[in-house]
C-alpha cells in the first residue's frame, strides 16, 4: 500500500508506502507492544491471553502487520485462521480490539488518515479471526 507523500497529481508523487510512513519496524513494534498492553488490561479481551502474550507471538504480529502495511517482513507464522479456531473471538472482540489498535496509533503520534489506513488494512484479517 502507498500513499502519496505531498498534494500533486499521485502520478507525479512521491510514493511512500504506510510502513515508511509510520516510521518502519520501530513503530510497528511499538504499536504492537502498546496494543497488546491494552488487551492485557481489557476486562473483556484479556480472557484471549490467560498466559499473557509470548515474545514469539508479538514478533509473529510484528512482522505480519509490517508486511501487510509494506515492509520488508514476510509473514511465515503459523496459518491465522488455524491459529485462532476455536478462541470464540466475535465480531465484537475485534471490534474492540481495533479500538485499541487506533489509540495506540494515536498515542504513537500516527495521524489519523494513516491511522485510519492501518486499521483498515487490519479488517481485513477478520475473517481469519473471528471464530464465533
Amino acid at each position: 500500500m502507498t500513499i502519496c507523500s505531498d498534494t500533486v497529481a499521485p502520478a507525479e508523487a512521491t510514493a511512500v508506502n504506510v510502513y515508511q510512513a509510520i516510521g518502519g519496524r520501530a513503530a510497528v513494534s511499538a504499536a504492537v507492544e502498546g496494543l497488546y498492553g491494552r488487551l492485557l488490561a481489557d476486562p473483556v479481551l484479556s480472557r484471549f491471553f490467560p498466559g499473557g502474550v509470548a515474545a514469539k507471538h508479538r514478533a509473529y504480529v510484528v512482522t505480519i502487520l509490517g508486511e501487510a502495511l509494506g515492509g520488508p517482513e514476510r509473514y511465515r507464522g503459523p496459518d491465522l485462521a488455524k491459529a485462532h479456531r476455536g478462541l470464540g473471538i466475535t465480531d465484537a472482540d475485534f471490534d474492540r480490539t481495533a479500538v485499541h489498535l487506533a489509540e495506540v496509533l494515536d498515542s504513537l503520534g500516527v495521524p489519523g488518515h494513516l491511522a485510519d489506513h492501518i486499521v483498515g488494512i487490519v479488517a481485513g484479517l477478520r475473517p481469519a479471526v473471528v471464530t464465533a
